[in-house]
């Protein structure tokens, strides 16, 4: 059973990530612009309650739509998956009580800015987790873990469908579980698990969907002011995203095995 919604909250979910945003310290016309850029996110939902994949839904809702593409900002979620996986085909548990989507994104960035896609995504998950009362962490370069157990990850891949490029984001917060399979013993954590209390899935969601607003935004507003300042600054480890970024990454100096 799936369920299709232009979505009635998404006037709810910008008005929470305008109220997210008011804390920052910048000019207010450079927040509401950054709210213009990532508005899209979470404009059409279509929710399911079972699916193999979201990401698979939302390939096949891409190539499927005749002479127009899907609107960028599109989610697909569902309340449990059969058939999840993450990168290297690796397997994702993904039953009830946890947060499972996958959303569309236009590529309109430049090459230098898409890549850093991964880096917004993995911050706002974080930043949801820990909105959540759960001091999460960033791991390189997306995964969302505490005290080294794995609470969320994210997933990034690129289609082309009639000539335009997409991205296709997936992915998965472990909300409400608390039994996981023997594989993952000692390897995954849920905000449940970890703050003693179970949470509203619908007020995650929209939590999630406010922070995607914000830091898809503000990566767009990064490309813009490299462009306006003729293609210089910008891009490295001094642009406000990357400085999130590492402030929520406790990887950084670390030795790692790759």
């Amino acid at each position: 059973m799936r369920e299709f919604l232009r979505n009635p909250d998404h006037q709810e979910i910008l008005a929470l990530a305008r109220r997210q945003a008011a804390v920052e310290t910048m000019d207010p016309v450079q927040r509401d612009r950054i709210l213009r850029f990532g508005a899209p996110v979470g404009r059409e939902i279509e929710h399911h309650r079972r699916l193999d994949r979201c990401m698979d839904r939302l390939r096949r809702r891409l190539h499927e739509s005749g002479d127009s593409s899907p609107a960028s900002g599109l989610v697909i979620r569902a309340d449990t998956l059969t058939g999840s996986r993450g990168r290297f085909q690796r397997q994702w548990f993904a039953p009830p009580g946890g947060l499972h989507l996958a959303l569309l994104w236009a590529d309109t960035l430049l090459p230098r800015f898409s890549r850093l896609l991964p880096f917004a995504v993995g911050l706002a998950c974080c930043e949801t987790v820990r909105g959540c009362g759960v001091d999460a962490h960033l791991q390189w370069v997306n995964d969302v873990r505490v005290s080294g157990r794995k609470i969320a990850g994210i997933l990034c891949e690129t289609e082309v469908a009639d000539g335009e490029w997409f991205h296709l984001i997936g992915i998965g917060i472990n909300v409400n579980v608390i039994d996981f399979p023997s594989f993952l013993a000692g390897q995954a954590t849920s905000i449940e698990r970890e703050s003693g209390g179970r949470h509203d899935l619908n007020q995650v969601f929209h939590r999630l969907l406010a922070r995607l607003i914000w830091n898809l935004g503000l990566l767009h507003q990064v490309e813009a002011l490299w462009l306006e300042q003729g293609g210089s600054g910008g891009e490295d480890g001094l642009n406000p995203l990357l400085r999130r970024w590492l402030a929520l990454s406790d990887t950084m100096g670390c030795e790692v095995e790759y």
